[in-house]
């Protein structure tokens, strides 16, 4: 009788088990994703992007420094992207 129960709960557990490390594997994946660094520049007074600190795209609390906000740059490598402090 414990064996006929145990030759039907092993495959149950591991089919169990690798659904498991799928699901894991993906949201370990994204996470990493989601949580890039970006560069982030501050503005000079003509405007350039001149000086580098380290943000975030993960929404929070405004990428500044010395009271500047600092921005990212967009594909035509214009600094007007909303950046965030790092986590």
């Amino acid at each position: 009788m414990k064996t006929l129960i145990l030759k039907n709960l092993v495959p149950f557990a591991v089919i169990v088990m690798g659904i498991s490390g799928a699901f894991v594997t993906t949201s370990m994946q994204s996470n990493s994703e989601i949580n890039a660094p970006r560069t982030g520049y501050i503005l000079d007074e003509n405007d350039d992007c001149d000086v580098q600190i380290n943000c975030s795209d993960t929404p929070g609390a405004i990428c500044t420094s010395a009271g500047e906000q600092a921005f990212g740059k967009n594909a035509q490598g214009n600094c007007n992207v909303v950046l965030y402090t790092e986590p």
